[in-house]
């Protein structure tokens, strides 16, 4: 064990008084390792360790429990991730061993620091539980004002909650739980919407434990007046907080929305209420009112301060949330625009699945297309332009676009199509590399069905016979688009039996970070033998949800074609190749 003036300590010395210097709670300081560099008073009243017993030791090892009074893994410990990964994290609800082995259940929280010239760490404050709050559960704050740790622990959460979602129904949901009970019985926000209108997006009164909404209450506003000295009015101008009750909307209304809210605080019977614009650096996106009917205590002008530091981080996050909403939109629209409907070919049976990027922004490079050759044979292609995003959905459409034209007017082997393709694409700067199939389906003279491709640098094709059996189709390979290389492409052709499926795929049905492509392949390969006997829609909905991996961050394509079973082949109805054997 170190002593009281080891080198962690002097280290820590001159970034840390500032810290301790007031300090009145259990406190220590950390280094990024989480070894103990300082340590309060308090702090060693609470574990019965001397300050020269702490400091040097690891915290985790130390004192960290699980509620069984076990050593809790450093993999799952919380803390742990807090010093490792610089962010804040509190718990209502930790258990800690004292120097007597007592097991103590405790508040805790976590927040990034300098140490001077001993590198980062971490401040760690604790709080003794009480039974209230452990029967409430982690986050509950205690009844009465909140303290400044209270203070800093829901601003940490309210960071650490908003910005991790990015739908805005979610965050407004989110902020309404946070902030009730612990700072009001009612909260309102009013968000501004396009146009310059306003919507009154939540009214929620905390009752009895549950939230209820009013739905009354909710739903389209007046518009802003630009004059108006009235708190809301001047909030959603993006002017000061300000407190507000119901004599403050007494009298003549001097706008459509001082006669809302002269309708809300009679319905809801708040006689207190604090309101502050959500704001960004850029724009106004609204107000958030916070109000007590149940709670006696009114709004001072020291609550501001508070709401004002929530609403920031609450601008923030409903910003970023808007924004990628916005290209959600944009994206969702250009991919119903460049997705196709598949052709009806008489005889044959097509599906085709798309699904996004899990992360990124709802289109991507992968695609799949199907068309009538000018002989009346039918093309399948699936491809993949690099990238998940609206660039590679760009360069995706200029492929697309080029590739048919080509095969419109094109003669001779596939091989042919896709070598023009290829020369064409370093003059398309939204797609520098892509790997596809392009194939021919095609009835020929004598009867049966037969299949033609080429192959640059894509996945193999899947064919799936009736009995189960099932095989890709490596030949036709080539290299993949956009490397300027000169090596010649091969075609290739395989007979597709009655009853059997051909499934062209991109590797976001298949490619995982825990696994080899190898066994991603091999999983496609039992599975879909596994769904031969399968209708083709089914067929493919099983595959996406069996064998894409959940790890799986890309989008994924996929287009399968059906051969009619062998009692329907007579009455089947294709075009016919003449010449071919």
């Amino acid at each position: 064990m170190a002593g009281a003036d080891g080198d962690a300590g002097k280290a820590a010395e001159p970034a840390a008084a500032d810290v301790f210097d007031g300090l009145e709670a259990a406190a220590y300081l950390v280094d990024e390792q989480g070894v103990i560099a300082r340590v309060t008073a308090r702090a060693e009243a609470l574990f019965g360790w001397s300050a020269g017993e702490m400091i040097g030791q690891d915290a985790h090892a130390l004192l960290h429990r699980d509620s069984g009074g076990r050593t809790m893994p450093r993999a799952q410990c919380p803390m742990m991730h807090a010093f490792l990964g610089r962010h804040v994290e509190y718990d209502e609800r930790g258990w800690f061993e004292r120097a007597d082995r007592e097991l103590l259940e405790l508040w805790w929280l976590v927040v990034p620091c300098s140490l001077g010239q001993a590198g980062k760490g971490a401040l760690v404050v604790f709080r003794e539980s009480s039974p209230g709050e452990a029967a409430q559960g982690a986050g509950a704050v205690p009844a009465g004002a909140p303290t400044e740790l209270d203070r800093l622990a829901l601003l940490a959460e309210t960071t650490t909650r908003l910005t991790s979602t990015l739908d805005v129904e979610e965050a407004l949901s989110r902020l309404v739980e946070l902030l009730m009970p612990r700072l009001a019985d009612w909260v309102v926000i009013d968000l501004l919407v396009e146009g310059g209108d306003v919507r009154r997006a939540a009214v929620v009164h905390h009752d009895d434990g549950a939230l209820v909404h009013r739905r009354d209450l909710e739903g389209m506003l007046p518009p802003v007046p630009e004059e108006s000295p009235m708190p809301l009015s001047r909030a959603l101008r993006g002017a000061a907080s300000a407190l507000a009750g119901p004599d403050t909307y007494r009298g003549p209304a001097d706008s459509g929305i001082a006669v809302e809210q002269q309708r809300l605080f009679k319905a809801t019977g708040m006689h207190s209420a604090a309101i502050a614009p959500i704001r960004t650096v850029r724009e106004v996106l609204g107000a958030l009112t916070l109000g007590r009917s149940g709670q006696p205590a009114a709004f001072t002008p020291a609550d501001l301060s508070l709401l004002e530091d929530i609403t920031r981080r609450a601008g923030l996050a409903l910003d970023n949330a808007r924004l990628y909403q916005r290209q959600q939109r944009v994206a969702e629209t250009m991919q119903r625009h460049l997705l196709p409907h598949l052709p009806t070919v008489p005889g044959l049976l097509m599906a085709a699945r798309y699904l996004p990027a899990p992360h990124a922004s709802q289109v991507g490079g992968d695609w799949y297309d199907a068309f009538p050759f000018t002989d009346g044979t039918t093309a399948l292609v699936i491809g993949d332009v690099g990238g998940h995003d609206l660039d590679a959905a760009a360069g995706m459409a200029q492929l697309r676009n080029m590739l048919r034209a080509f095969a419109w007017s094109q003669e001779g082997p596939l091989s042919h199509v896709v070598q023009r393709l290829d020369e064409a694409v370093e003059h398309i700067a939204e797609a520098s590399t892509a790997t596809l199939v392009l194939s021919r389906v095609e009835r020929r003279a004598r009867g049966g069905w037969w299949l033609r491709w080429t192959n640059a640098g894509h996945l193999p094709p899947l064919l799936v016979e009736q009995d189960g059996r099932a095989r890709f189709l490596t030949a036709g390979g080539g290299i993949m688009l956009g490397t300027r290389a000169t090596l010649p492409r091969a075609d290739a052709e395989a007979a597709l039996p009655p009853g059997s499926t051909l499934l062209l795929y991109t590797d976001g049905l298949i490619e995982s970070r825990s696994h080899s492509l190898d066994d991603g392949l091999a999983r496609l390969l039992t599975e879909a033998a596994a769904q031969a006997g399968q209708p083709l829609d089914a067929f493919c909905t099983v595959l996406l949800e069996r064998v894409r991996p959940e790890d799986n961050d890309d989008d994924v394509a996929v287009l399968a074609l059906r051969i009619p079973d062998p009692e329907d082949a007579e009455d089947a109805v294709g075009p016919e190749v003449p010449g071919t054997p």
